[in-house]
């Protein structure tokens, strides 16, 4: 059974989120897809700080024999909370709380729970610490869907600006995913998406199909750099920033045809009571 539980914890895989997400904005939901960048981002954040702050062990931390080889090279760093679970809670339910379907809500329900439910079967993680993961996703989601993150002056590129300086100033020897994480929050929080989702299913699958080549693309040429210059802080959050506006900014670009420029509307102010 490890191999289906693999397969199940593999959706909880960087890979998946950043496509998941890209197709979200690209075809979805631009503007919902930068705010559930940016609450992604900090919920990344926080389990990082969280699972580092707390060093709790895993089930197979004094005896390896509990978890499969396979199984525990999907549990990097210390265990609470688990980083599947709050980050699959976090992508999908705050997707469904943006598209407040019924059916989304059981195919993200029901997706969140087995990844979830692949941590513990695999013995990766104890089960409070896909309880607190799960909790601290419903509350990342709650934000992405209910938290409008500026968009425009300052508001805007000033976050953006200190998160790299954040990280620009990490210490050696820092977890990477502090940098993963300043720089995504960054990326998604300078964004701009001004773009409209194509409503053909031709479409659809072009940009779909083109768009995440390009990003995957960027995604490997960024992480072909030499390991020693990843592994600085600020490095890390520039490449990771720098994916967010290539899928953001450069895919739509690319494919403009298929995702024009909004045309805002202007609205006619009412004629005052007494003109004629």
């Amino acid at each position: 059974m490890d191999s289906l539980w693999l397969a199940v914890t593999n959706l909880g895989r960087d890979e998946v989120f950043i496509a998941v997400l890209a197709l979200y904005t690209l075809l979805v939901n631009p503007r919902g897809g930068r705010h559930l960048g940016v609450a992604f981002a900090l919920s990344y954040l926080v389990n990082t700080a969280v699972k580092f702050g707390l060093d709790l062990p895993r089930p197979f931390t004094s005896d390896p024999s509990v978890a499969s080889e396979a199984a525990r090279r999907t549990a990097l760093g210390p265990g609470l909370p688990s980083g599947h679970t709050q980050m699959a809670a976090t992508l999908w339910l705050g997707m469904a709380a943006q598209v407040r379907r019924g059916w989304f809500w059981g195919v993200a329900g029901a997706l969140v729970a087995l990844i979830g439910a692949s941590r513990l079967l695999l013995h990766v993680h104890y089960p409070s610490d896909v309880i607190v993961g799960l909790a601290l996703g419903l509350g990342f989601a709650f934000l992405a869907a209910a938290f409008p993150f500026p968009e425009q002056g300052l508001g805007r590129w000033v976050p953006a600006g200190v998160l790299v300086l954040i990280a620009a100033f990490l210490p050696a020897g820092t977890p990477r995913e502090y940098g993963t994480a300043l720089g995504l929050m960054a990326g998604f929080w300078a964004a701009r998406p001004d773009f409209t989702p194509p409503r053909d299913w031709a479409g659809r699958v072009i940009v779909g199909v083109v768009g995440l080549a390009i990003i995957f693309a960027a995604y490997f040429v960024l992480g072909a750099l030499p390991q020693s210059l990843k592994d600085i802080g600020v490095v890390r959050a520039l490449r990771y920033g720098a994916l967010v506006l290539v899928a953001v900014h450069a895919v739509p670009l690319v494919l403009r045809r298929w995702l024009p420029v909004q045309v805002a509307v202007p609205v006619t102010p009412p004629l005052a009571s007494g003109v004629r």
